[in-house]
């Protein structure tokens, strides 16, 4: 990891909901949503926003001229919400979590109101005086806010960090986070690359879902239909405050694994595996020569290659060329 820099991490609903249980909210998690279905959005009430991970365009413009693709620009709402610039590589998927959690300090239903913890009030009240460019400039300085976001990147000793991935190559394709939740009975866009909020227009808490889900599918038609490089995070109220309220054990018991689960994977993220696996082909090679020597070993090195030479055969027959995508990265 690069010291002093903002490293990359995962989208995963585990990662996010430690990340903020790290900066001190409460009460909170994120949940994925595996399709654009508004209902499974709305079974998560109460609903904070959700955050929306997708390949940067390279080949299309971001937006039209003075207008976004989508929705009208609010300068004026720049001012009155939590909304920063994006200054830094590699954080907007913090930047878009802040973007959410930020707006949800007040309001008359106490549905609405996340307790966000002392750390981050006296950097929200700090910040809400600064243009937008300066609250960037704010969250990049930020020791906790960063330190907090690089305890979730994957460890690896290869990764240069301070080197931006080539946009122009598919293998090193740039994906950016953005933001929708709806404050003050508007739908809002918050992309730290955009000059400031976009509206797309009235809505309430309960019309979030289907509104929000329109929007989401009007950005995914402007790709091409092989692009299925997405990913769809909900920020929700923390779903064993609900299944306690509703003595619901069974539901308690799902959420408690889930929360286990998501923290032995993030110990795991946090641990680099190549000394391990070095021991482990050392003991692999000595088994091979204690079994049938040198003949052996070698026997064994020549099916090997033709596994591999039969793997890339069958991709090259697939129409593929390298290696299959696993979860999407904040590569921005």
């Amino acid at each position: 990891m690069s010291s002093g820099g903002w490293n990359t991490i995962e989208s995963d609903a585990g990662v996010f909901t430690y990340l903020l249980d790290n900066l001190g909210a409460k009460n909170v998690q994120f949940e994925e949503l595996l399709s654009l279905d508004a209902d499974s959005l709305a079974q998560l009430y109460p609903i904070y926003g959700v955050i929306f991970l997708f390949k940067f365009p390279t080949d299309a413009p971001y937006r039209a001229g003075d207008k976004p693709l989508d929705g009208t620009y609010d300068h004026d709402a720049a001012e009155r919400l939590f909304f920063a610039a994006q200054t830094i590589q590699n954080a907007c998927g913090t930047q878009a979590l802040l973007s959410v959690l930020l707006n949800k300090t007040e309001g008359s239903d106490p549905d609405e109101i996340i307790d966000i913890g002392p750390e981050l009030t006296s950097f929200r009240e700090f910040t809400m005086a600064l243009p937008p460019e300066y609250r960037g400039e704010a969250l990049s300085n930020s020791e906790l806010i960063r330190d907090v976001h690089n305890r979730f990147a994957r460890s690896s000793p290869f990764v240069d960090e301070t080197q931006r991935p080539d946009v122009s190559s598919d293998e090193d394709a740039a994906f950016h986070f953005v933001a929708y939740t709806p404050i003050n009975g508007t739908l809002y866009e918050l992309d730290g690359l955009q000059p400031a909020p976009i509206s797309h227009g009235p809505c309430s808490r309960g019309e979030f879902p289907e509104k929000v889900m329109d929007v989401l599918r009007r950005r995914i038609a402007r790709y091409d239909a092989a692009e299925i490089r997405f990913n769809l995070l909900a920020m929700v109220r923390d779903l064993r405050v609900r299944a306690r309220e509703l003595g619901d054990a069974e539901l308690l018991a799902r959420e408690e694994r889930k929360r286990r689960d998501w923290q032995f994977e993030n110990a795991l993220r946090r641990h680099n595996f190549v000394g391990f696996a070095g021991e482990v082909l050392k003991g692999v090679v000595a088994a091979k020569l204690q079994k049938g020597g040198e003949a052996e070993f070698e026997r064994w090195i020549e099916q090997g290659k033709k596994k591999v030479e039969k793997r890339i055969e069958e991709r090259k027959k697939a129409g593929g060329g390298g290696g299959g995508e696993g979860d999407a990265m904040e590569e921005d």
